[in-house]
């Protein structure tokens, strides 16, 4: 046989392996970036300087607290502004300003860094609540990611004192995501963070003691639990458990809560009504943001409009989950709910930090609406998010430097809430225009007159306008409102030029008791003691007390105490 004509048979064709082509867009290391994400958001801000609005108070004022670690238990003793006299229970915020200050003493930039940390965890904390709600993850990634940039949180951020809902986020979260995992693995340390983290928020602040029903209304409404299965009803035990140790450690506390009466609660509830919408506007229209935001000049129609954008996004949904809907407006109103019950003569604000928490129930609405659940790639719907978060990282980093310092905090409070009369007050002490000053103090006493501290202020401004006399009833009334001590030294002044320096003796006494290294306070004091009243024993101990506290006596003057009768 031939070669040309032996049978031959086609050379195999080559096997091609193709994969299938993924639709899915996924971000990696998606902790990673978000942690990253809030550092360069807020790195600038930890350069900033006390704002005056109780920042001052808890890492200066109260150094001498701050610097002893057994009083991580006294804590749960005393109010948190005032040992007592103080109508707010806060033991947990006053333990994390301690622990605070054993690595930062009084310098503010360490006190930054430890809210800037408070919130990459709660930002970590809900991306994996969500995930565990099976919650498809690049949904929980670029949600976790809007909640990290907004810009209404970063009072809570930025703001020391702010820390309190942000660290009531963490123990929060920390006990929701216990109490799912409880019910799925019956693991006894599940039961142990149950009863540690609820305890936790508890002592953290008092609108904490909602948090049981929103972790309930989860693993009810969105895991699809039942009311009263075995997990669930030792859940409920320990509930019980926590709240009545809080109630009983509270009672025992030296608190002394404000007299209300029913009707003016009534009123107070009924006037405060709105505020659900406006927190609501500033969640999904955050362009009115306010340092010091009242009810009064902050805008409604963000919040309607918001209502409105959230009824077209579920009403175009086709597959509509209302248990999510449930769950999610709950944890929006029940954290808010206990601000409709507050008394206006004990706080009228209604600051942004509040809105750490019900935030998150809106975000756990938004991935069962249309937003989410479209026909976009997953790559369209990321560039879309990540378009909404770089405006709301702008936003955020535009607002910043309104709390770099007590002028700029001010000016801004006073600018956004005009007819606050703590606010004009505020910016008026600290305007460098005398004039303009003096113009905001009678503006603010127009306002209200017994605002708190404000005629302190006013008496100061007479003083400085050598109207000695009529400052005198201002200080009065300051130091019956408020007890504030600065009023003896000024009183004082007056009453030495009423000649009355028995009384002007008095006032520095309890002055310095207040302030013991007050230096002008203390020679003044002594000098009454010598040059007026002839009184050499106080005289000597005034000595005694000046020198334990590094003050200066001159030495003429204490061999003339030495050589007196």
């Amino acid at each position: 046989m031939s070669k040309k004509n032996k049978a031959t048979s086609p050379p195999p064709k080559p096997t091609i392996t193709t994969k299938p082509i993924s639709n899915t867009f996924s971000i990696p290391y998606p902790i990673l970036w978000l942690i990253a994400v809030v550092i360069v958001l807020y790195a600038g801000t930890i350069h900033y300087d006390f704002t005056q609005l109780d920042d001052a108070i808890f890492i200066k004022e109260m150094q001498a607290y701050n610097e002893s670690l057994s009083n991580l238990v006294t804590s749960f003793s005393r109010g948190v502004f005032n040992p007592t006299n103080d109508e707010y229970y806060r033991p947990m915020f006053l333990n994390s300003m301690i622990l605070n200050y054993q690595f930062a003493e009084t310098d503010i930039l360490g006190y930054h860094v430890f809210n800037i940390g408070l919130h990459i965890l709660c930002v970590i904390l809900f991306y994996q609540l969500m995930l565990l709600l099976e919650i498809k993850k690049l949904h929980a990634f670029l949600l976790s990611l809007l909640f990290a940039v907004h810009p209404s949180l970063s009072q809570a951020v930025v703001w020391i004192p702010g820390r309190n809902d942000s660290l009531m986020g963490v123990f929060v979260l920390s006990y929701i995501l216990s109490a799912i995992r409880y019910s799925q693995s019956q693991h006894w340390k599940y039961l142990v963070g149950i009863f540690v983290f609820l305890s936790a928020s508890f002592f953290t602040k008092e609108s904490a003691i909602v948090t049981p029903a929103v972790a309930v209304l989860i693993q009810v409404f969105i895991l699809k639990q039942r009311w009263f299965s075995k997990s669930q009803r030792i859940h409920y035990g320990i509930i019980v458990i926590v709240a009545l140790v809080y109630f009983v450690l509270r009672s025992t506390a030296s608190l002394k809560p404000t007299p209300l009466h029913p009707a003016d609660l009534f009123t107070d509830f009924t006037h405060r009504i709105p505020i659900i919408f406006q927190y609501l506007g500033k969640v999904f229209f955050p362009f009115n943001l306010s340092v010091f935001p009242i009810q009064e000049d902050t805008v409604i129609f963000y919040g309607l409009a918001a209502m409105l954008l959230l009824i077209v996004v579920i009403a175009f949904t086709k597959e509509k989950r209302w248990n999510w809907y449930i769950a999610g407006f709950c944890f929006f109103f029940v954290y808010l709910l206990p601000l409709l019950f507050l008394p206006k003569v004990l706080n009228e604000q209604i600051f942004e930090h509040r809105l750490y928490l019900p935030m998150m129930g809106l975000f756990l609405v938004l991935p069962q609406t249309i937003l989410f659940k479209n026909t976009w790639s997953d790559k369209q719907q990321s560039v879309a998010v990540f378009v909404v978060a770089g405006a709301l990282f702008f936003l955020n980093y535009r607002h910043q430097p309104n709390f770099e310092n007590a002028l700029s905090f001010w000016k801004q409070a006073y600018t956004t809430s005009p007819h606050s009369a703590y606010a004009t007050m505020m910016y008026g002490a600290r305007v460098e225009d005398r004039q303009e000053g003096y113009a905001l103090m009678r503006q603010a006493y127009k306002l209200n007159p017994d605002e708190k501290y404000l005629n302190y202020y006013y008496g100061m401004m007479l003083q400085n306008q050598d109207s000695l006399l009529a400052s005198e009833p201002h200080f009065l009334r300051e130091k019956k409102k408020s007890g504030y001590y600065e009023c003896d030294f000024y009183l004082a002044k007056i009453a030495f030029y009423k000649k009355d320096f028995k009384a002007a003796a008095t006032y520095l006494e309890t002055y310095v008791k207040a302030d013991p290294t007050h230096d002008m306070a203390n020679k003044n004091l002594l000098l009454l003691y010598v040059t007026e009243l002839k009184d050499k024993q106080k005289a000597l101990a005034q000595i005694k007390r000046m020198e334990a506290n590094h003050i200066m006596v001159n030495q003429e003057l204490k061999q003339q105490i030495y050589r007196m009768p």
